[in-house]
């Protein structure tokens, strides 16, 4: 096992988490690997990181802000490996992320994407909790995302595919690329470990996706309304099971604020009948 592993990293004004990001890359116990940071029109503190960075990577790209997508599908175009990993600018790995991902990835023909259990922190690198993406096959993936967008995938198939789409430049745009990795057949597969951090910040592009999450969901929808179609049994059966969710909620809910109504009102009748018959 010794292909070359191309390890991607889109950056936009990451100035405090950038050289984190690089050094987890380069610390990776799979040796094979080269490593390409694509500058997506960041600031000018961004850039003196950067610069001082350089001399540890194999590549440095610069392009005028165009959005994640994009500076994904240049990172890629522009590498030599069999197969890629995308990192953004404020997350890390762990030291052995590629190499299991690889040892998955090259060894079942049917894995289109190789991904873990991912370890979410704040911007202070505080533990928020411990997150286990879904993976699966395309029933799957129609319902909801179930892969980190760092993850291991073919530079083929990328290709055959069309990269990521570019028009997305809000959010979600990792999850409709797996869509098509898979729509011809294969699977996510997930390693139960933990070999990857993600922080989460408060105006980040997952953040900034969540408050616009519907809009971004019909438009995969609507660019992928025949799979949606054909696979119509899945997505209905899943709607009610959310609908069911929320009903259950609202009576939880509901029946929680009864007896806080209940508790108030009954509470000086429980002191009188203290007064009157225990007194």
């Amino acid at each position: 096992m010794n292909s070359l592993i191309s390890i991607i990293i889109p950056c936009y004004n990451d100035a405090d988490f950038i050289d984190q990001a690089v050094n987890s890359a380069l610390n990776q116990t799979y040796s094979n690997k080269e490593i390409i940071v694509v500058d997506d029109g960041s600031n000018q503190k961004t850039k003196a990181v950067l610069k001082s960075i350089e001399p540890k990577i194999d590549r440095l790209i610069v392009q005028n802000n165009q959005g994640q997508s994009s500076a994904r599908n240049k990172g890629i175009k522009a590498s030599h490996g069999e197969f890629i990993i995308v990192l953004d600018s404020d997350d890390y790995f762990e030291s052995t992320y590629t190499e299991q991902a690889l040892e998955i990835i090259s060894k079942r023909k049917e894995v289109k994407i190789a991904t873990c259990w991912g370890r979410r922190i704040t911007e202070n690198d505080i533990l928020i909790d411990i997150f286990k993406p879904g993976g699966g096959g395309l029933n799957s993936f129609l319902l909801q995302n179930g892969s980190f967008g760092s993850c291991m995938f073919r530079k083929s198939d990328w290709g055959r595919v069309g990269g990521y789409d570019e028009s997305m430049k809000q959010g979600f745009e990792d999850w409709e690329f797996y869509i098509r990795l898979i729509e011809l057949g294969g699977e996510a597969y997930v390693i139960p470990e933990v070999l990857f951090n993600y922080r989460s910040r408060k105006n980040s592009t997952t953040a900034r996706a969540n408050k616009i999450k519907y809009d971004l969901r019909r438009y995969i929808l609507d660019k992928h309304q025949n799979l949606y179609q054909k696979h119509h049994l899945i997505h209905a059966q899943y709607l009610m099971k959310l609908l069911e969710r929320e009903e259950f909620e609202k009576l939880k809910n509901l029946k929680r604020i009864e007896f806080r109504i209940g508790f108030i009102i009954l509470k000086p009748l429980r002191r009188l009948k203290r007064i009157f018959f225990f007194d």
